[in-house]
């Protein structure tokens, strides 16, 4: 499942798989084997069993006998972390109220508010040319820069997180972007616990759950882990196909339903919800050994044919994209509004959007979970900048001068006065003008 061939197409793998049980074996990476499960009944059995699978990876048996390197490449997605994820019972019931409560203080007006700017700030960077790889330029930045916002990072703390959150998830020197992301949300916490804000990591902060550092560190590791990857490929995916001859623009899909078919068929996270049976178990006529990872295909449980009909009207009841049980998504609605507000704003901002090969030539990103492009590229009648740029030149005809910063920005930098900004400094310099 790590080739480029499953990433060209995971669904000849899942009906493979199926013909013979609902759940068989796979290798998520050279030396990681695991249990895929692909029939939908099967998954919903695992991810609501909680008596019998577990989801902390420190039972992971080839783990503990040192049969995975620990430079795997899943490891970053598989270890145990004490967060929401990787825990079971009484202590995931804590970890799981406290970020429920505080993704529950989001409502959808605001999160619109935020997204807004954020994709016009995008926006300008490549309007005036005529073309861009929506990928890499738009769905890849927006949920990053979003995640700034909702956590409530200043500047500088804001770049370093952009930064390494990027790098671990484009496999780019892991150990050192971890250190990164591990250090600046150290810091983010440190600040927002002497200066509270209206965000979620102060709200995290404030929960009478009383998180120690470390684990409002795993779980603000988790909810932007949960968030940037699905987020970037469900804007990336339904764009190709409101921009595809299959589903586009011209047929009248609305954004929505756009959406909603690529949770069935598109699924952004295709293959994660690891769990370790506590004992061996038989999956359909597949015996899994205990302690063993068996990892839930929400693309392939959304395309066993038991779900033909569900399938074909896109009843949203039905798709596991979510997940399902004790562990599923917390933040399906603001997620469906983040998405659907960057496509708009693109979409409006753009009228003559084009994609700029065919759609059958887009590359997929090899990988076992994801179900992600390697780049978006179009085209399309380049257009002025709007306020934002209009904001930069302002600022620079007045010599830099600038008012008075927020509290929350007004922390000093670590950073160098010759360092180069990144998105988020650049983006913060905008609205303070």
């Amino acid at each position: 499942m790590h080739d480029a061939t499953f990433a060209a197409d995971p669904q000849q793998v899942y009906d493979r798989l199926r013909a013979q049980a609902p759940a068989g074996p796979v290798e998520l990476a050279p030396g990681a084997d695991a249990t895929l499960v692909v029939g939908h009944e099967t998954a919903l059995r695992v991810l609501q069993n909680t008596e019998l699978f577990a989801r902390d990876a420190r039972r992971w048996k080839a783990l503990n006998e040192g049969r995975i390197a620990m430079d795997n490449p899943v490891l970053p997605m598989m270890a145990y972390r004490p967060n929401c994820l990787f825990t079971d019972g009484a202590v995931h019931l804590r970890l799981r109220k406290a970020v429920v409560d505080s993704l529950a203080q989001l409502n959808i007006t605001r999160i619109r508010r935020d997204v807004e700017p954020i994709a016009d700030y995008l926006l300008d960077q490549f309007s005036e040319r005529g073309r861009a790889d929506l990928l890499n330029d738009y769905a890849k930045l927006l949920p990053l820069l979003l995640f700034n916002k909702l956590f409530g990072c200043p500047a500088d703390i804001g770049d370093t997180l952009t930064t390494s959150m990027s790098a671990i998830f484009d496999g780019k020197d892991a150990l050192r972007a971890n250190e990164d992301l591990t250090s600046c949300l150290m810091e983010l916490i440190a600040l927002k616990r002497r200066q509270p804000g209206d965000d979620v990591t102060s709200w995290l902060i404030q929960h009478p759950a009383g998180l120690t550092d470390e684990e409002l560190k795993d779980q603000l590791v988790m909810l932007m882990g949960a968030g940037v990857e699905p987020e970037r490929n469900l804007i990336g995916n339904a764009l190709l196909l409101l921009l595809s001859g299959a589903g586009g623009r011209q047929s009248g899909m609305l954004i929505e339903e756009a959406l909603d078919h690529v949770l069935w068929n598109q699924t952004p996270i295709a293959n994660y919800a690891t769990h370790y049976p506590v004992q061996d178990v038989d999956l359909g006529g597949y015996v899994v050994e205990a302690n063993t990872p068996v990892v839930i295909s929400f693309a392939g449980a959304n395309s066993d044919p038991a779900l033909a009909e569900a399938r074909r009207t896109h009843s949203k009841g039905a798709h596991l994209a979510w997940g399902a049980g004790p562990h599923a998504c917390p933040a399906k609605d603001p997620a469906q509004v983040i998405a659907t507000t960057a496509i708009e704003r693109l979409l409006n901002a753009l009228p003559d959007l084009t994609l700029a090969v065919p759609g059958d030539q887009l590359e997929w990103r090899p990988g076992p979970f994801h179900r992600a492009l390697v780049a978006l590229p179009v085209t399309f009648s380049p257009m002025p900048a709007t306020r934002m740029a209009a904001a930069l030149q302002n600022r620079a005809a007045a010599g830099g001068a600038q008012q008075p910063l927020p509290a929350e920005a007004a922390t000093p930098s670590r950073q160098e006065p010759s360092r180069k900004k990144g998105f988020w400094s650049s983006f913060l310099d905008i609205f303070r003008v």
